[in-house]
């Protein structure tokens, strides 16, 4: 049993860091419907995915949708992402769900891979092995609201409105964070942007933790809510042992012995 859970709580290989900046779609002509920056300064280690579908309201077509698994299988390898943060590029809007339009173009065979497609998406997000925050400046409904939830972490503007998936409700960005939908809610600026800014300072926050430790910190809670807490307190202790022979560990150490900000690596 041990073994078997030793070896599902491994963290990826190092791989090569990310250098695209952009997702296009395999041979689809115009421009991409997500983009992908790398920040750099004081927010290195934050990687932003940026949904930019004006004409649909970032509904969730095959060309997002593709874009976005494409983008999320290069990013999950890449040590240097401490962050993702997704956020979108249309004012007042954060995700209008699935593209109903698309959709009725549809067989019910095509309608079947593509909804497989979609849970796989929500899937691959929610288990993406650096922490995730969806900046919800706008509407999030349907199956956008499906991808916040699948983000460890969610800020809202004051202002947003929300469609419940099952009652069709609308609640306002407190009323969200009232009912634990989001972690924090903050007043809309002219930009529509707010949401996005205290995202972002939220992922600085993160920024200074030893960014393995915070992977599997991240897998211990997600692994364990799901099982008794005899299980759980064995998921933790693999991951602690996996933490146990790093470089980040012992500079964490010597940090605090020194008293001095510590300077981590990731390895």
């Amino acid at each position: 049993m041990l073994r078997a859970l030793t070896g599902a709580l491994r963290l990826p290989r190092p791989w090569r860091p990310l250098q695209t900046r952009s997702c296009a779609s395999d041979g689809a002509a115009g421009d991409p419907e997500i983009q992908v920056r790398v920040l750099a300064g004081p927010d290195q280690g934050i990687t932003e995915i940026l949904m930019n579908r004006p004409s649909a309201r970032n509904a969730l077509g095959n060309v997002l949708v593709r874009e976005l698994l494409e983008a999320l299988a290069r990013l999950r390898e890449d040590q240097q992402v401490r962050v993702l943060l997704f956020r979108s590029g249309v004012k007042g809007v954060f995700c209008a769900g699935a593209d109903l339009k698309e959709r009725e173009q549809m067989s019910e065979a095509e309608v079947g891979i593509f909804v497989q497609r979609l849970r796989g998406l929500m899937n691959e997000i929610a288990a993406f092995p650096a922490p995730t925050i969806a900046a919800m400046d706008g509407f999030a409904l349907g199956g956008g609201l499906e991808l916040a939830l699948a983000c460890d972490l969610r800020v809202a503007g004051v202002a947003l409105a929300k469609e419940l998936i099952f009652t069709g409700r609308r609640l306002s960005g407190a009323q969200a964070q009232a009912l634990g939908l989001v972690n924090h809610t903050v007043p809309q600026n002219e930009e529509g942007n707010a949401a996005y800014h205290r995202a972002r300072a939220l992922a600085q926050e993160i920024l200074p933790q030893a960014p393995i430790a915070v992977r599997l910190g991240k897998v211990a809670i997600d692994r364990g809510m799901d099982v008794d807490i005899a299980s759980g307190m064995a998921i933790e202790g693999i991951c602690y042992a996996q933490n146990i022979p790093t470089q980040d560990r012992l500079e964490g150490m010597a940090a605090f012995r020194e008293k001095r900000p510590p300077r981590f690596v990731g390895k």
